[in-house]
């Protein structure tokens, strides 16, 4: 972090202020490590490897330390080639192209797949990340000068309130402990008039459900510990692809039987080559089976949630995820 960074953060306990503690390091003009001392009730708070760390190094959500660890750059559009990652946070947005002099919030960073395309309107972004995946992001978004990356939690965001024109939060819903209260603990981080984004895995119902096998499996993988389960997904991904690749040409079917034997098969969904949508495959997979929490909604739960929350400009569909959810905070009455 950068000391002037201090201003975007606050006291995750009483919402204070922050102050460096006088024994801080710098590198680069950076902070490398030290102490945020609350100005309110005193609580201190770590910098370690220029991270400012909100919650314990190590979590609920540390499969998804490993997978962003060891996938830090694969959807990267800079790996892929093919621009995904770009694509996908401005469909699910649809916020400008360039945000210079605003402050973005996202909540749930993984690796930084999505903190680069924000980065790159020119707002000031702030990434909050429970998991120790703060690394990999850092390791590739750290350095700009318009990136903030944080160690938090997302029921005690350390930030101050009302203080983002636009917040977002892509693909970590459903694996917290509480989705709604996950959803609701953004919506106070608006100023008036900012825009939230989020989205949810679908509930499956009906034929959807009885197709939905991961569910099955992960009655056994959500338990196992990640560095067991990784390598175990890893070699039945890559035992299974040769068939994968056969079944997938079986007409109108083919992919949706691979996602029933758990191969997370984009074939025709993205332009990448056989090497980069079997690892795609490997860490989809290992995303579906690994995370602690896999809590699904339907479009009408997540409508109600932002009409409760009291947002306005409400748009709710289903989208890349499943459900996609778009809202935008009253302005401030003049």
């Amino acid at each position: 972090m950068r000391p002037g960074h201090l201003r975007l953060l606050a006291c995750p306990a009483c919402r204070s202020e922050l102050a460096l503690a006088d024994d801080a390091e710098f590198r680069d003009g950076k902070v490398e490590a030290g102490r945020l001392r609350c100005t309110g009730c005193a609580a201190e708070y770590p910098v370690v490897r220029f991270i400012p760390r909100f919650v314990p190094l190590e979590n609920y959500a540390s499969g998804f330390g490993l997978q962003w660890t060891i996938h830090s750059r694969t959807q990267y559009d800079g790996t892929s080639g093919a621009g995904i990652s770009r694509e996908r946070f401005a469909a699910e947005t649809g916020w400008p192209a360039r945000l210079e002099g605003e402050t973005v919030l996202e909540v749930g960073s993984g690796s930084g797949r999505f903190t680069e395309p924000a980065a790159g309107t020119g707002a000031m972004v702030v990434s909050v990340e429970y998991s120790n995946a703060v690394e990999a992001n850092y390791a590739s978004t750290g350095d700009r000068e318009n990136v903030l990356i944080v160690q938090g939690d997302i029921y005690a965001l350390p930030v101050p309130p009302a203080s983002f024109e636009r917040v977002f939060c892509i693909g970590v819903l459903q694996h917290t402990p509480d989705v709604e209260r996950s959803f609701r603990s953004l919506v106070p981080c608006l100023k008036p008039g900012g825009s939230l984004v989020v989205d949810v895995y679908r509930k499956p119902r009906g034929l959807r459900r009885l197709l939905a096998t991961k569910y099955l499996a992960r009655r056994w993988t959500s338990r196992m510990a990640p560095e067991r389960l990784y390598p175990l997904t890893k070699k039945y991904v890559e035992t299974m692809w040769p068939l994968a690749r056969v079944i997938s040409r079986i007409p109108r079917v083919g992919k949706k039987l691979n996602w029933m034997l758990l191969i997370a098969d984009y074939r025709g969904v993205y332009d990448l080559t056989d090497a980069q949508l079997r690892e795609w495959a490997v860490l989809d997979t290992f995303d579906m089976l690994a995370p602690r929490y896999d809590t699904p909604e339907d479009r009408e739960t997540l409508q109600r949630w932002y009409e409760e929350a009291g947002l306005t400009e409400i748009d709710v569909r289903y989208g890349y995820n499943g459900v996609e959810g778009r809202g935008r905070r009253p302005a401030a009455p003049r």
